[in-house]
Order: structure tokens, then C-alpha cells, then sequence
């Protein structure tokens, strides 16, 4: 960790005391995950190409699609690796809740990665199967849940707190074991179904990070914490540097993804993404502003399950023309570009109202 050695030449030269700044290493995550990326896509986007792992569009998607065969996919192993570079340098490792961050987002990344291998060995859109993708998410989600539940320094660890009130916290006992495992794999899963078109998921996900990092931040400190009635958790503050480089790395990669994309983050990009969203959110006990921050996730999640369970109940009827949701204003005649930034103006009005809870307690 390269900001524990430049802050141990404190005494040497103190301009090196900065380096103890949660807020300054974020700034540096976030600009080292950006540059990182956006100097290293190019050749990524190459090698992707040489070795055809290149998108296959499904047949029953929207018809406008068909012209994206052949785009390189699995790209979102540039977003993992320049948010590993970034914590590598700037983060605190030895922070347990970095560490469990880390771990959980390398590890549905992996999952991510498996699909997208066989997607693209195979040359058909489907991947692993949903039920061993499903397992393998909710084994990396226990994992995470546990920890935190057993963790000892974490007095709030089966508590859910309920925002706009002060102190309305509800203790779940051991049921916030599933609970958590639900929001973690879910927020993955949301993400995931979300990354349908250029640049919409990066774009949120990189807006879902900075309203994170705030309240993460104030989360992990005492005087802010107590002064708005933020349940304090010692050490979570760390995370805001994660959340730096999460953004560094969606802003870099969202250069190449934008519309018309030259890549595809894949599984292994939104994935990990979803995953490390979900993790932060219980960790920090915002399992709530979660839903708030991520409301066009959920609403995609929901979408989906909507359609499906509509289609089986009805015999055939649908409620929207294609789900995901973006999927069906597409439909409706909007082009892509102009759904993907309604999209993100949304996305940002949900952060700002999340950022407003902290306030309305």
C-alpha cells in the first residue's frame, strides 16, 4: 500500500501528512482508476477482439440490437483490475471492511467471468446455468453476511436501520442472515439486468458510487455520524476510497461503453459491480437507501419478475413490451441514447434524495 509508505515520511517532510486523508486518497483512487482504465482500454478492446470474445446478441431481443454482434465483451475485467490497482496504492487493506469489499467484489466478478467464458467459447448468449450462477452468488453473499455478523467490533451487526427517523433501528436478530444474502445477491442481479444497453449501467453505478461515498463516509465518522444521526460504525470510512476508485473505474470505462459502445463490461463487470454495492450497503447498515440509490436497478429487477410472473399467470399476456424496463421504452420508439440519459437523470434524483435522509432524521 503505496500511502502507508509516503505517509511513514511525515516526519521527514510533512506535506506527506495529507496521505492520512480519507478524503484526499479518494480524490487519488478515483483519478488513478480513471486514467488507469482509460489508457489500458484501448488495448484490452484489441486483445478482446483477437481472441473473439465478442458479444452475441439473442434473437428475441430489440431488432436495433442486432447490429452490436460482434462488439468485444467481458471488458469489465479493465473496471476490476483499475479498482484493485487503486486500493492497491491508496486503500487500507487491513481494514476489514475493505477486505471483505475487495473479496466479495473479486469474487462475483468471477462468477461474472465464468458466465461470460462460456457466452462467448459457446457463441450463444446463454452462459452459466441461472441455478449454479444463483448458488454461486449466494455462497459469495453468506460469506460476506457472516462475517459481519460475527464481526465483534460491529455493535449494529443484526440491526436495520430505517431511514428519515432518528435511532428507529430494528433488530433482526438472526434473520438479517437471509436478509443481507437477499440484498447482496439482489443488488447483483439488478445490475446485471440493467446492462442492456450502452453505458446505462456503468452510468449509474458510477452515480450510485459517489452518493455511496458520502454516506459512507459519514458513516465511519464520529462527529458527522452523530451529528445526523447516522448509525456510527468505526472503520467503515475507509470504504469511501473504495467507492472512489469504483467511480474512477465506471467514468474511464463509460468513455469506451458509451453509445455507440466499443465494449461490453459483461457478467464480470456488473456482477462485481452489483455485488460490491450490495456488500457496502449492509456493511454500513443503508440496506434501505440502497433501494433509494439504486431505484432504477430495483425497478429493472422488478421488471423482470413483473413480465415473467404476468406471462405465466395470463398465458401469454405481458404488462410491458419487453422487459427489462429499458428494454421497453425502446420499444416505444425512443432511441437509445435519450432512454440512457432519462435513465441517469433519474438515477441522479434518486442519489440527491438519498443524500437528503441524512438530513431528515
Amino acid at each position: 500500500m503505496l500511502y502507508e509508505f509516503l505517509y511513514s515520511l511525515t516526519d521527514y517532510i510533512s506535506v506527506f501528512n495529507v496521505f492520512r486523508y480519507i478524503t484526499f486518497r479518494t480524490v487519488l483512487a478515483i483519478l488513478t482508476s480513471f486514467f488507469f482504465t482509460f489508457l489500458v482500454a484501448p488495448y484490452c478492446i484489441r486483445w478482446l477482439k483477437s481472441i473473439s470474445f465478442t458479444q452475441h446478441i439473442r434473437d428475441d431481443g430489440p431488432k436495433t440490437h442486432l447490429s452490436k454482434e460482434g462488439t468485444p465483451t467481458m471488458g469489465g475485467i479493465i473496471i476490476i483490475a483499475s479498482v484493485l490497482l487503486s486500493m492497491l496504492l491508496w486503500g487500507n487493506l487491513k481494514n476489514p471492511y475493505v477486505l471483505i469489499t475487495v473479496l466479495s467484489f473479486i469474487s462475483f466478478g468471477l462468477i461474472g467471468f465464468v458466465d461470460d467464458y462460456l457466452k462467448v467459447t459457446k457463441r450463444h448468449y446463454k452462459g452459466l446455468p441461472g441455478r449454479y450462477k444463483l448458488l454461486a452468488q449466494i455462497f459469495v453473499a453468506t460469506g460476506v453476511t457472516l462475517f459481519l455478523y460475527f464481526n465483534p467490533k460491529d455493535p449494529y451487526s443484526t440491526v436495520l436501520s430505517i431511514p428519515f427517523f432518528k435511532k428507529w433501528l430494528i433488530d433482526l436478530g438472526v434473520f438479517y442472515i437471509p436478509f443481507a444474502i437477499f440484498v447482496i445477491v439482489g443488488a447483483s442481479n439488478a445490475v446485471n439486468l440493467t446492462d442492456g444497453m450502452d453505458g446505462l449501467a456503468v452510468g449509474l453505478v458510477g452515480i450510485a458510487a459517489v452518493a455511496n461515498a458520502v454516506l459512507l463516509y459519514v458513516s465511519g465518522h464520529s462527529v458527522f455520524a452523530k451529528y445526523l444521526y447516522v448509525l456510527y460504525i468505526p472503520g467503515t470510512g475507509e470504504l469511501t476510497v473504495f467507492c472512489g476508485a469504483m467511480l474512477g473505474a465506471c467514468l474511464g470505462f463509460l468513455w469506451y461503453n458509451a453509445y455507440p459502445a466499443e465494449v461490453f463490461m459483461g457478467d464480470v463487470g456488473s456482477l462485481s459491480l452489483g455485488g460490491a454495492l450490495g456488500s457496502l450497503a449492509v456493511i454500513t447498515k443503508h440496506e434501505i437507501i440502497l433501494a433509494l440509490v439504486g431505484g432504477i436497478f430495483v425497478v429493472e429487477a422488478l421488471s423482470v419478475i413483473l413480465q415473467v410472473g404476468y406471462f405465466k399467470l395470463t398465458s401469454g399476456k405481458r404488462i410491458f413490451k419487453m422487459a427489462p424496463l429499458h428494454h421497453h421504452f425502446e420499444l416505444k420508439k425512443w432511441p437509445e441514447p435519450k432512454v440512457i440519459v432519462r435513465f441517469w437523470i433519474v438515477g441522479i434524483i434518486l442519489a440527491l434524495l438519498s443524500l437528503l435522509t441524512l438530513k431528515l432524521r
